[in-house]
């Protein structure tokens, strides 16, 4: 049954990523066909269809397909997916204008008569964007925020968190990029290490022994915790995701908590829709937190920030989450602010606190447009009662410069 909603779901994106294809493709043989030399339009088509089916076949071909020209096709089909999307707002936007000249009659004749030059600005300010957006991926910044929890942690005054979500090791967040990270965390010296979700790019094969070895590498002096998130349950792998990143030093938590250093407990949730993938429904934070002494911190970890009048309820303290990409490709983020109460940044109510990074990978296109990718920096403050004001303490949020 699932099997069916899931190939239902892919047919629909499907027709409707064809539907978009065909109307660019026929949209670039008007403004650009008869430029091309007598007899050799076909190698339009033909490049665009590579250009169309690249990733479909780069993803769903890769064990019958030589690695290289697998990874080739993948790549090239992720650029074109972003491609795509900013083409199709530009042609719709330019056919608008076009259909309002026939009322209006404000455009000059020349641009009517020389489509080819429209085109040809179209394509240049797309290539832009991709070119600017593959670039504004690999370059992320440090986004630090201080927070008051006003509750007593035993012997800590003060914690220095890292989260850093939506990895997504795999092709394109290979080690080499996976190894400066390492560094730069370990480098901001932290108490405690989080990775809410996303970790690993659905399959359990690209954890090779050069990213297991780089994971090992982090230092915190309370350790490294993770919660799973969808890509690790999308591959259909999550218990060998389980066991390798627990062998690279990670502690997992699906469900449960742990106490740390006698002053604080750590909380994290199993994925949402797991049970999509393996059948079983996450417990309700209610059970999860039985037996926990709640006038101690209580900081959570769930991969998306929905729900959230359930910690809040409960009495978490902070929650830090991820999932969102704010949108990745602008103007994806308005959906995004659409769907969660916050898709990015900070949020307080009442004493619930909530982080939600944009992530550090990307998912499809390796790009970003309209966010940047980021490695999160809390300091977190204990004051052991609530003081005038200290309920009400907004977060110091700044962006500390891009990380090389």
């Amino acid at each position: 049954m699932i099997k069916i909603r899931y190939l239902i779901f892919f047919g629909i994106i499907f027709a409707f990523y064809s539907a978009i294809n065909i109307y660019i493709v026929m949209r670039g043989w008007q403004a650009f066909g008869k430029l091309l030399p007598q007899g050799y339009g076909w190698v339009y088509w033909v490049v665009f269809v590579t250009l169309a089916l690249s990733f479909i076949a780069g993803r769903f071909a890769e064990n019958l397909l030589p690695e290289t020209l697998a990874g080739f096709l993948t790549g090239t089909g992720s650029y074109w997916l972003a491609a795509t999307g900013y083409l199709f707002l530009a042609l719709v936007l330019i056919d608008t204008t076009r259909l309002l000249n026939r009322w209006l009659n404000f455009i000059p004749a020349p641009v009517i008569e020389r489509p080819e030059l429209t085109g040809l600005a179209v394509v240049l300010l797309v290539a832009g964007i991709i070119a600017f957006g593959a670039w504004n991926a690999r370059h992320p910044r440090l986004v630090h925020y201080e927070i008051t929890i006003p509750k007593s942690a035993g012997s800590l005054n003060e914690l220095r968190v890292v989260a850093v979500t939506d990895i997504h090791l795999g092709k394109v967040m290979h080690n080499g990029r996976l190894l400066p990270l390492v560094q730069q965390v370990n480098n901001l010296g932290p108490d405690l290490i989080l990775l809410p979700g996303d970790i690993v790019e659905e399959k359990v094969a690209t954890l090779g022994q050069d990213m297991s070895g780089s994971l090992r590498m982090l230092e915190a002096k309370y350790g490294t915790f993770a919660i799973f998130g969808n890509h690790e349950y999308i591959g259909g792998q999550a218990e060998d995701i389980h066991h390798h990143l627990q062998e690279a030093g990670i502690t997992i938590l699906r469900d449960e908590y742990r106490k740390i250093a006698g002053g604080f407990y750590l909380l994290g949730r199993d994925y949402q829709h797991g049970e999509r993938f393996v059948g079983a429904n996450r417990q309700e934070l209610s059970q999860v937190m039985a037996g926990l002494d709640r006038s101690l911190p209580v900081i959570m970890l769930d991969h998306q920030p929905s729900n959230l009048r359930e910690g809040q309820e409960q009495g978490v303290d902070l929650q830090i989450s991820g999932h969102t990409h704010r949108g990745q490709l602008f103007p994806l983020n308005l959906l995004t602010k659409r769907i969660f109460e916050t898709d990015w940044g900070y949020l307080r109510k009442g004493d619930f606190q909530l982080i939600v990074s944009c992530g550090y990978g990307t998912w499809g296109p390796p790009i970003r447009v309209g966010n940047v990718p980021e490695i999160v920096d809390i300091d977190i403050h204990f004051t052991g009662h609530t003081e005038q004001g200290a309920g009400n303490v907004e977060p110091l949020m700044q962006v500390m410069g891009r990380l090389w």
